[in-house]
C-alpha cells in the first residue's frame, strides 16, 4: 500500500511536464534511427553473424524501448534531501529508507513505461518491425527480466544516492554508472561482440541485466536459465542496500542544512 501511494504521487508530478516528455519521446525516436542507421550501413559490409542485419536492427530498436526503464534520476532524489535536511525526516518515518526512494523512483520508471517506452515501441514495431513474440512463455521471461533490470536499477541508485551522506559532490557516481551501463550492458551490440578481455568485465558486473538478457530473451536468443545471474545480483544488490541503509543511520551528515 506503501509503495503503491509513493508510486501514484510520483506519476502525478511527471505527469505536470508531459509536453516535455512528449520531446524526449520523439529524440528518442531520432536517436534511434541513428543507431538503427549505422548498423544498417555496418550490415552493407558485414553478415552480422546470427543476428544479421534485420536482426540487429530489432536488438538496437527493442534496447532503446527499454532502455527508459531502468533511467533513475541521480541517486534516486536522496542527494537533493540530503542537501536539504530532509533526509532527516526520511529517516523517522516508519518506512524503510530504501522502500521510500525505491518507490517513488518506481512511480517515475511507471510512467517512463506508459508515456515513452511503449510508444516507443509501437513506433519502431511499425517503422522497423520488431517481431512480437507469440509465444506467452517469451513475452513472460522478458517481463521477468525487465523487473529485476528495473530493480537492479533502483539498488544501483540507492547506493548512488546515499553516498552524498560522505561526499559534497556525488554527481561522478551517476554519470559514471551510465557510462559503464552503456558500454557493458549490450545497448549498443551484443556482448558476444566485445573483445574477450570486455567481455569478461561485462559479465563480472551487473549491466548486462539492463539490457543483453532482456533483449536476447525476447529475440529467442536466449532461455529462462539466463535470468539466474540476475536473480543472484538482485540478492546482492539488496544486501547492499540495506547494508548501506544501516551506514546512513549511525552517521547522518546533514549538508547545508
Amino acid at each position: 500500500m506503501v509503495l503503491w501511494v509513493l508510486a501514484k504521487s510520483m506519476v502525478r508530478s511527471r505527469l505536470q511536464y508531459s509536453a516535455s516528455h512528449a520531446v524526449r519521446t520523439a529524440a528518442s525516436v531520432i536517436f534511434g534511427m541513428i543507431y538503427v542507421a549505422i548498423w544498417q550501413g555496418i550490415g552493407e559490409q558485414d553478415p552480422l553473424g546470427e543476428y544479421g542485419t534485420e536482426g540487429m536492427v530489432r536488438y538496437i530498436a527493442f534496447n532503446q524501448v527499454i532502455l527508459w526503464l531502468t533511467f533513475t534520476q541521480y541517486g534516486l532524489g536522496l542527494e537533493e534531501r540530503v542537501r536539504t535536511g530532509q533526509i532527516a525526516l526520511d529517516l523517522a518515518r516508519p518506512v524503510h529508507l530504501f522502500v521510500f526512494a525505491a518507490g517513488r523512483e518506481a512511480g517515475s520508471i511507471a510512467y517512463n513505461a506508459i508515456f515513452t517506452a511503449l510508444p516507443l515501441f509501437f513506433i519502431y514495431d511499425w517503422m522497423f518491425g520488431l517481431a512480437v513474440p507469440r509465444e506467452p512463455a517469451v513475452w513472460l521471461w522478458t517481463a521477468a527480466a525487465l523487473l529485476m533490470a528495473v530493480y537492479s536499477a533502483l539498488c544501483i541508485g540507492y547506493g548512488i544516492g546515499v553516498a552524498s551522506l560522505w561526499t559534497v559532490e556525488g554527481r561522478w557516481f551517476h554519470l559514471l554508472n551510465y557510462s559503464l551501463n552503456f558500454v557493458l550492458s549490450g545497448f549498443l551490440m551484443p556482448l558476444q561482440w566485445m573483445p574477450d578481455w570486455l567481455q569478461a568485465v561485462a559479465r563480472a558486473s551487473p549491466y548486462p541485466i539492463f539490457h543483453s538478457v532482456p533483449a536476447g530473451l525476447y529475440m529467442g536468443k536466449a532461455g529462462p536459465d539466463t535470468l539466474l545471474v540476475p536473480f543472484l545480483w538482485c540478492l546482492l544488490l539488496t544486501a547492499g542496500a540495506l547494508a548501506a541503509t544501516k551506514l546512513v543511520r549511525r552517521k547522518v551528515e546533514v549538508q547545508g542544512g
